[in-house]
């Protein structure tokens, strides 16, 4: 199986386990992934997802092309369908598109190689991307008289200024890993054997938080963004509301009244 998950501590692990394809991605292969990760946002156990690729030649190209059959229908039945059922008949795109799993969990992209298309846009939905010094990215569509299908521009336009997102989508070029960090796609560079450490040591700092409180803060990152402040600043408190007498914050600040480090349970 193309996908592997793996749960260290309060910690999971999910490797892109398909090398030969530079961890480009089957539609049975993008299915067992959008499981898994559904696996971590209920496994109450999970706190912090790392995301990365097996082998150093790629974190992710996309979907694997020689493997999708052309779909056997036209475009329009098949995105009035169902993802499954468009799947199926060979759509894969919907697929990449992860918007629909409600994931608020954080999700740490640990990234080396190629990170390019399709894989660049699953980047680009995890809420931190880390690299090796060897990592480089890409969307290249434009080359091939195409576009990103699964957001890759506008979440780009998200993630960097727009200068560089319109550069980047309009030329297809790839940059490195330091012109990554440069434009801020990136928060962290670092040499290939320091970079998964650095993702746990990431993934456990943000689980050793309060487990709502963190999904709560995703939740609000995700769906608040485009408001104007009078409504993202009531939905913040609204949020805020929800967490107050939790058993979590109660203990916070307990821990903090204490100056010990707090026990956090999820509740």
């Amino acid at each position: 199986m193309a996908i592997q998950l793996q749960i260290i501590g309060h910690v999971a692990v999910i490797t892109l386990d398909a090398p030969e394809s530079l961890n480009a991605l089957t539609i049975g292969d993008l299915t067992h992934l959008r499981k898994a990760l559904l696996t971590c946002q209920d496994e109450e156990q999970v706190r912090a997802i790392v995301l990365t690729g097996k082998g150093e030649r790629a974190f992710c190209t996309g979907a694997n092309l020689k493997a999708t059959l052309p779909p056997q229908t036209g475009f329009a039945s098949g995105v009035l369908k169902s993802r499954g059922a468009e799947a199926e008949e060979g759509g894969y795109t919907r697929l990449i598109d992860l918007g629909d799993l409600e994931l608020w969990k954080p999700i740490i992209a640990a990234i080396d190689g190629y990170c390019l298309g399709g894989g660049l846009e699953l980047a680009l939905q995890c809420d931190l991307r880390i690299a090796s010094e060897e990592a480089s990215f890409a969307l290249p569509e434009s080359k091939v008289a195409s576009i990103p299908a699964v957001g890759g521009v506008q979440y780009l336009l998200r993630a960097i200024p727009a200068a560089h997102a319109m550069k980047l989508a309009l030329t297809g070029e790839r940059i490195s890993s330091e012109e990554a960090l440069r434009i801020g796609l990136i928060s962290d560079r670092v040499p290939r054997e320091a970079l998964m450490p650095l993702a746990m040591e990431l993934a456990e700092k943000i689980a050793a938080n309060g487990p709502l409180a963190v999904q709560a803060i995703k939740k609000l990152a995700v769906e608040t963004s485009h408001m104007a402040p009078r409504d993202f600043v009531a939905q913040s408190n609204l949020h805020w509301g929800l967490l107050r007498d939790s058993k979590d914050r109660i203990e916070g600040r307990k821990a903090f009244a204490e100056k010990r480090p707090p026990k956090y349970t999820g509740a």
